[in-house]
């Protein structure tokens, strides 16, 4: 028996018969209990209202009065509005207040507190002028797609017109909405990702809405949620700019499309589909070129972190390494490297998968495991093209550390990352693998690991911090002598209210010694390599950390949120 029901029931308002019939009609004519109760005439909605409000102790209110235009209309989405027969009528930080007729629909509020991230705070109104209300916003929402859409944005794709034969089909995939309106709404979530360097965009199904989120200086954030009717057709159209097969919804799909933004100017693009519960999940990501041009200066590296990288990409042959978790900048520092000696003279070449930045002068080359060119073959084939520099996108197993190795060993240069949690572990990871702990020692020269920190924005402000907290964290006695001041973030225009914009990058920068070419000889643990690299001055990714603490680029809880100690 709905909660309603069992409320009027133990009230006194509806006896049992009347409570069961009422169940059994609701349920043959697929209407909510509330429905075939009003209709019956055994309580009107006002009555009810007040009823409900006295009951479940919730404000009661008036909703004819109300100016629509006034409400947070985009606090809910239209559709879940719409189904689960609610109205936002206010938010504040994170509470929100609903207008529901019946507070005993626990799924609606549930739902709504998933979508939104907030507290819900019901408000009892008439069950009529809820329904009157509802139907108003819902004329109001059918604009929703052109508004979110605009004006048509000033872009155009790369080589779109080799997909005109896809395009019919794409067209036939749904009905739902008309075509420009998604083709607008598309292109101006790229522009928007584009002008406010978004790395990533996520197009998310779910049951009940839609939405698009933006990956900006490593965190995400809801852009924009539109009608859940256009998610086949905006996928659509994205498979065929991506060249995908669109006809297939089964499984994960990956392709990259270039946007030309202005006749200077282009951006890439890295497509990844993959089927969930309510439709196929769309991610792209940003492969901005430019970003390799930016300079060493421009990563955020300490001047002996420097000094020390620089001298080992610019010998002649060896191993260097670069690590981190996916999305802490490992291309981007490659990249930068290889354009740092990227010369007439030299012969570089390089096996990604795919090749995420186009920089000109090197030879790329994209992997594709289906037509057999993996990473081992790609680096043989590289061995027989007079190369200088070697770069692997990833040594994800023994076949490929093995023939890196031996290109390092045999006079080339070698660049590749590996997923390790810091320049230490590294090490052993590699032994695990199976490579000999003698072909690791003569061949790699040099670790780095990273992360990116967000960068406080230029409104950050002195912050009041413990000074055992500041020890707790990993600063030392002699280092907090009231010579500098942590910085916090505090938000403006420029950061959207963030307190942050931008970010830069933390290293740990291990060149390995004879020291440590011991220890990885007598297959030392990394415990043991990291206590020597750090009596042998190695600044630790926490150190390097509270060193940008200290200069005020980032904050404490930012360096303590991307780093272990």
């Amino acid at each position: 028996m709905p909660g309603l029901a069992r409320a009027l029931l133990q009230a006194g308002r509806l006896s049992a018969p009347q409570a069961d019939a009422l169940q059994k009609k609701a349920v043959h004519a697929k209407l909510a209990f509330i429905d075939a109760l009003l209709a019956s005439g055994l309580i009107d909605a006002r009555a009810l209202a007040a009823f409900c409000a006295e009951t479940f102790a919730y404000p009661l209110m008036d909703v004819a009065a109300l100016n629509v235009e006034a409400l947070p209309a985009k606090a809910i989405d239209n559709k879940l509005m719409q189904a689960q027969r609610v109205i936002a009528l206010a938010k504040r930080g994170n509470k929100m207040s609903v207008a529901i007729s019946d507070p005993t629909n626990l799924q609606a509020l549930d739902q709504i507190k998933f979508q939104t991230e907030s507290t819900v705070e019901p408000v009892i109104v008439a069950h009529d002028a809820l329904l009157h209300l509802l139907a108003k916003l819902n004329k109001t929402s059918e604009q929703t797609i052109a508004d979110l859409a605009g004006e048509e944005a000033d872009i155009q794709f790369a080589e779109e017109e080799s997909a005109a034969a896809a395009v019919a089909a794409a067209e036939a995939a749904t009905n739902d909405v008309e075509d420009a309106p998604v083709v607008r709404f598309l292109n101006k979530m790229l522009m928007d990702a584009v002008n406010m360097g978004a790395s990533d965009l996520h197009f998310e199904p779910f049951e009940k809405f839609y939405r698009v989120r933006f990956r900006v200086d490593g965190v995400l954030m809801e852009h924009a949620q539109p009608p859940i009717s256009i998610k086949e057709k905006l996928v659509s159209r994205i498979k065929v700019l991506a060249k995908l097969d669109i006809s297939e919804k089964r499984v994960p799909q990956d392709g990259r499309m270039r946007l030309i933004v202005s006749p200077t100017k282009t951006v890439d693009l890295r497509v990844s589909t993959l089927p969930t519960l309510f439709g196929e999940k769309t991610v792209m990501r940003i492969l901005d070129a430019t970003q390799a041009q930016m300079g060493i200066d421009a990563l955020g590296y300490d001047p002996d972190q420097k000094a020390l990288l620089l001298d080992a990409i610019q010998r002649p042959y060896g191993m260097v390494l670069v690590t981190g978790p996916t999305g802490s900048g490992k291309t981007v520092s490659l990249y930068t490297c290889l354009n740092v000696i990227n010369k007439p003279g030299i012969n570089i070449s390089t096996a990604e998968d795919p090749a995420e930045i186009n920089l000109p002068g090197v030879n790329q080359v994209n992997v594709n495991d289906k037509a057999g060119l993996t990473f081992p073959v790609a680096l043989k084939s590289f061995l027989r093209q007079d190369p200088d520099i070697i770069m692997v996108g990833e040594i994800r197993d023994l076949e490929t550390a093995d023939i890196a190795i031996k290109a390092a060993q045999t006079g080339h240069m070698v660049f590749s990352t590996l997923h390790t949690n810091d320049a230490p572990s590294t090490l052993t990871r590699l032994m695990n693998m199976g490579v000999a702990p003698f072909n690791i020692a003569s061949s790699v020269i040099l670790i780095t690991a990273q992360r990116l920190a967000r960068r406080l924005c230029t409104c950050k402000q002195v912050v009041d911090i413990s000074h055992d907290l500041l020890l707790k964290a990993g600063f030392r006695e002699n280092e907090l002598d009231g010579s500098w001041k942590p910085y916090g973030p505090v938000g403006c225009e420029r950061c959207n209210g963030g307190g942050y914009k931008g970010r830069v990058g933390i290293y740990q920068i291990m060149p390995i010694t004879p020291a440590i070419e011991s220890i990885i000889l007598a297959h030392g643990n990394s415990m043991e390599i990291a206590a020597k690299s750090e009596e042998e001055g190695v600044k630790s990714l926490r150190r390097s950390g509270l060193v940008k603490v200290k200069n005020g680029l980032t904050s404490l809880e930012e360096v303590l949120g991307c780093t272990n100690e």
